[in-house]
């Protein structure tokens, strides 16, 4: 039987392309939360003028076989005072220890339309700590009928901590054509607007006294490596 040349072509293709694949699989996890640690432990529950507001009464539903579930091992929901008449600050924090195309941190971008929100004011920013260092944020304003709600959050990928889709796609490709995966977090904190004045400086006040009052120790893993390296050396 003689075998086209065309088909050789295709057949090499082929098997180029199944090592290619075989060669770009992660074979390494890479974790900045140990297994030992819990978001719960490392995030305080009161730092500086905040504390739990006694009134949180917010109840996670349970979680096992639902998309939440199999993206998260771990998430957490807090609510801050201040002592002020302000609105409190919800914290929002989620884990996943292996961050691939099926399973990837969620971007409130998308969580809060699937409830009914529609996002109406998009930046991306910064959070500047007051040791120079800064947090590559996004900063949100979401509208369901008369609630107004104000969102800053950010996504740890590995190392790096990207503010877009397309950003965390990158990061995905880049950790694994160096052969490993890594794990990934999610910070948000949001309040409700009570006026018509943007609540962004209080949750960024929260975020930064936050970050400063975790343990050296445990930072990377809400900030990566980099950024907790300079934290601890600026302190």
């Amino acid at each position: 039987m003689r075998i086209d040349r065309r088909d050789i072509l295709i057949a090499l293709a082929c098997a180029g392309s199944l090592a290619t694949a075989e060669w770009l699989r992660p074979r390494e996890h890479r974790l900045l939360l140990p297994p030992s640690k819990k978001l719960s432990s490392i995030i305080p529950v009161a730092f500086g003028r905040w504390h739990q507001d006694p009134n949180d009464n917010i109840v996670l539903p349970p979680t096992e076989g639902t998309l939440a579930g199999r993206l998260y091992d771990e998430m957490l929901v807090r609510s801050y005072a201040d002592g002020s008449s302000a609105s409190p600050v919800m914290m929002l924090a989620t884990y996943g220890k292996e961050q691939s195309d099926g399973l990837q941190l969620h971007r409130p971008e998308s969580c809060y339309p699937a409830v009914g929100f529609a996002i109406v004011g998009r930046a991306l920013g910064s959070l500047d700590l007051d040791s120079g260092v800064s947090i590559p944020v996004v900063r949100l304003t979401a509208r369901l009928g008369e609630r107004v709600e104000d969102i800053v959050y950010w996504t740890r990928l590995g190392d790096a901590l990207p503010r877009t889709a397309g950003e965390q796609r990158r990061v995905r490709l880049e950790t694994a054509m160096e052969g490993y995966i890594g794990d990934g977090v999610l910070v948000r904190a949001s309040a409700v607007r009570t006026n018509d004045q943007p609540e962004f400086a209080r949750i960024d006040a929260l975020l930064i006294t936050m970050l400063s009052a975790v343990a050296p120790i445990s930072r990377q893993a809400l900030v990566g490596t980099k950024r907790a390296a300079q934290l601890a050396h600026r302190s």
